[in-house]
């Protein structure tokens, strides 16, 4: 290979590089996770991921750079959003390399999803089935703005802020399915523990919204 190939070749990794790097910090990750959910302004992200919305913007700065993320200014707010949707894949694809690669995954989310084994797990398949014999009911508990950017079809917007107050709402004979972000996500473990302290059967949904189309399912937006 001459001089001239090899120098080419390396800058052609190192632009794939650009992306593992811009990746490489929980706390960008964290904020990708999120925007998969839905856009959301710097105000927005920092909030939700507990950091100071001075630091939030560096890291969605690094992001951009990468072009991972794009922003759109509305009046003093700026809100960002996934560039692209194969960057949810690739962040997809990324948890599914580390939990397959890494033991220590499946013992930090056991430590974070303490009751992750409590409850019943319902596959894709069963719950479209029980959703046409009307024996569940499917609740999305994520906050309202990610429900509007994309749910799951027939899925009831209740978020876990207002679970306890909206329970009458619920049918008492019916099976309360919830899902919120994805296995690495707690919301629903805590929706689904109100919910059985109150005397529902529940069960939880694995999969989130990408989850849910990476298996080949439609979603819904409003």
């Amino acid at each position: 290979m001459t001089s001239n190939k090899r120098a080419q070749k390396e800058k052609l990794y190192s632009l794939f590089a650009q992306i593992a790097t811009a990746m490489a910090n929980p706390h960008r990750l964290e904020l990708l996770d999120l925007l998969a959910q839905s856009p959301r302004t710097v105000e927005e992200l920092a909030n939700e991921a507990q950091m100071s919305v001075a630091n939030t913007s560096q890291h969605l700065q690094r992001l951009k750079q990468a072009r991972l993320v794009l922003d759109e200014r509305e009046g003093v707010y700026i809100r960002y959003r996934l560039a692209d949707p194969v960057v949810a894949d690739l962040w997809l694809n990324l948890r599914e390399v580390a939990a397959r690669q890494l033991a220590e995954v499946e013992l930090a989310l056991n430590a974070y999803r303490t009751q992750r084994h409590e409850f019943e797990q319902i596959s894709a398949d069963v719950l479209l089935t029980r959703l046409r014999q009307n024996e569940v009911v499917l609740l999305d508990v994520r906050p309202e703005v990610e429900y509007q950017a994309g749910h799951l079809p027939e899925a009831l917007s209740m978020p876990l802020a207002e679970l306890e107050r909206r329970l009458a709402e619920l049918p008492p004979d019916k099976t309360i399915v919830a899902y919120c972000r994805g296995p690495y996500c707690v919301i629903a473990d805590d929706a689904l523990s109100i919910l059985a302290r109150t005397g529902w059967p529940v069960a939880r949904l694995e999969a989130g919204v990408w989850e849910w189309q990476q298996a080949g399912y439609e979603t819904v937006s409003h």
